[in-house]
């Protein structure tokens, strides 16, 4: 790590998680689980700040994998869409297991419309991921 001083800090997480974590660092080979999780959250951090910069017109796609145990959270995903429909083209539902699902959603348009969208979904109970991947056309 590069800075001299470190916070400590308490994170929950479920124990299915944990052990996921543990098993992609370990085989990951990182020293510590602290390193691993040093570099997730610079990952994280990275990718928010390359989506806010992003200006202009861009097309691409928002994937999004949630879990349909959470009441209403169907209804919250409709909503949000329709809220961006400018930027939506189009939306592929895929079945990954009996709760678990992915949503691919096709945008073209104001990169920072797209980006709100994208943090909109994200901020969904049951909402597991959101990734954006566009271009400049």
């Amino acid at each position: 790590m590069s800075d001299t001083k470190v916070t400590r800090f308490s994170v929950s997480l479920p124990p299915t998680l944990v052990e996921k974590f543990d098993n992609a660092w370990k085989g990951m080979q990182y020293d510590s689980r602290s390193k691993a999780i040093h570099d997730a959250v610079r990952g994280f951090i990275n990718e928010y700040e390359s989506t806010r910069k992003a200006r202009g017109s861009v097309a691409g796609v928002v994937l999004m994998l949630y879990y349909l145990g959470k009441p209403g959270l169907l209804d919250e995903i409709m909503s949000t869409q329709h809220r961006f429909e400018a930027a939506i083209c189009s939306t592929l539902h895929v079945h990954l297991a009996k709760n678990k699902c992915l949503e691919i959603i096709a945008v073209k348009g104001d990169a920072q419309q797209i980006k709100s969208l994208a943090e909109t979904l994200a901020t969904k109970k049951g909402v597991q991921q959101v990734k954006v991947a566009s271009i400049a056309p």
